[in-house]
C-alpha cells in the first residue's frame, strides 16, 4: 500500500483493516492456517466475492500470505505473515472493547 501523508498514525492501520471482513479475517488466521472455504465458515455472512476481495487486499497489504499448492483440485490457504501477526494486541484489543461494550445479545438487531 503507498504510504501517503498521514495526519494521525492510526490513519494508515484503519486504511489496511478497513472493510468489514478484514478484522475477523485477521482474527481467525491468529489461530492458524486457514483454507478458503474454512475462512467462509469461520467469518459468518460474507459472499464468497467479498472474501476474495478481502484477502486479495491483505494480500496486497502484506498482511496476509497466500499459498498455492499444484494439485488437483487447486489447493490454496491463507496465514498471517510476520507482520500481520503484529496486528494481534490490536486485534485483541478490539475484541477485549468490543466484549464490553456490546450490548447483549438480547437487545442486538440482526
Amino acid at each position: 500500500m503507498k504510504r501517503a501523508q498521514i495526519n494521525c498514525p492510526a490513519a494508515y492501520t484503519l486504511r489496511v483493516l478497513s472493510g468489514m471482513w478484514k478484522v475477523p479475517i485477521v482474527w481467525h488466521l491468529l489461530s492458524g492456517t486457514r483454507r478458503f472455504g474454512e475462512l467462509r465458515n469461520d467469518v459468518g455472512k460474507v459472499t464468497q466475492k467479498v472474501l476474495a476481495q478481502q484477502l486479495r487486499e491483505l494480500v496486497r497489504d502484506g498482511v496476509v500470505q497466500r499459498k498455492v499448492y499444484p494439485v488437483t483440485p487447486l489447493k490454496v490457504e491463507y496465514s498471517l505473515t510476520p507482520l500481520g501477526r503484529t496486528l494481534r494486541p490490536v486485534v485483541q484489543i478490539m475484541c477485549a472493547w468490543g466484549t464490553a461494550q456490546a450490548p447483549p445479545v438480547s437487545d442486538r438487531r440482526s
